[in-house]
């Protein structure tokens, strides 16, 4: 038997997990003098609600090699392999994590660097249980995700630098140059680190810069899996991306799934943010 484990930067919730027959091992969120577990005991939406309300960040925390180790032991019990797919290694260590407690478990645990985080892991880990659907090996399911991760493309335009700022990742200067101008950031996840790659004035003309990034990447593959993000409490954002972003999706698809950020990557962008994730055309 073949088990896919990944942490809760994918932003998949324990329900979700456990509706889609993968196991998660979640990150932990402070707020204060209290400490939570991502997607298991703080909702996505009530940690917007937490964020919004707090006047200083959250800590987020790694998931060490101690909590891998004993996450294994649990899976590999019956005799399963393990597949275990991390947020990306250039922003977490929990990668690290990952890979030195498998030293213990002779081969039967295959540690795979998304180099990625929020839906970028999500749909690798979609791509991961099509494979395991297929019946290949742990061994065969990894080597696969490390060839297709290289594919994945996520690209994000941002509705406030407040967040950023408050981490320290820009300047108090720039955040109120950005403001004051209304300028949209759109950011990337490339080659495992998270790059500023445009910005516009005003949510239309990042939304536009959205799309046409999107062509610049290659174009989606609708084979495979794709789909939106949204920060926040509303979804109002994500709905006005879709309509003016609306040629990318006709004749293409039906339906474009979308989900809602989680604390891991939503402690540092805030809410009203809106992303488009896929895999490139060959």
């Amino acid at each position: 038997m073949v088990k896919i484990l990944i942490d809760s930067a994918s932003d998949i919730e324990k329900d979700e997990a456990d509706a889609l027959g993968v196991h998660l091992i979640p990150v932990r969120i402070r707020f204060g003098t209290e400490e939570f577990l991502d997607g298991i005991n703080l909702t996505h939406s009530r940690f917007f609600e937490m964020l919004i309300e707090s006047d200083e960040l959250p800590q987020t925390s790694r998931i060490n090699e101690y909590e891998f180790a004993e996450k294994y032991g649990e899976l590999t019990a019956d005799g399963s392999d393990v597949v275990v797919i991390t947020m990306s290694s250039k922003i977490s260590g929990t990668y690290s994590g990952a890979v030195k407690a498998a030293k213990d478990f002779g081969g039967k645990v295959y540690v795979v660097d998304s180099l990625n985080a929020c839906i970028g892991e999500r749909i690798l880990c979609q791509y991961a249980l099509r494979l395991l659907g297929e019946g290949l090996s742990a061994r065969e399911i990894a080597a696969e995700l490390d060839v297709k991760k290289h594919k994945i493309q996520l690209l994000a335009v941002l509705d406030t630098l407040k967040y950023l700022r408050k981490g320290g990742r820009i300047s108090a200067a720039a955040a109120f140059t950005g403001e004051l101008l209304s300028i949209k950031p759109v950011i990337s996840i490339i080659k495992g680190e998270v790059k500023l790659v445009g910005k516009a004035i005003g949510s239309k003309k990042g939304n536009n810069l959205l799309t046409q990034l999107v062509d610049r990447c290659g174009g989606i593959d609708f084979g495979m899996p794709y789909g939106l993000v949204y920060s926040g409490l509303s979804d109002d954002y994500l709905n006005k991306y879709l309509n003016d972003s609306a040629k990318l999706w006709k004749d293409n698809t039906d339906f474009v799934p979308s989900y809602l950020i989680g604390s891991t990557i939503g402690t540092h962008i805030g809410p009203g943010a809106v992303g488009v994730c896929f895999f490139a055309k060959d």
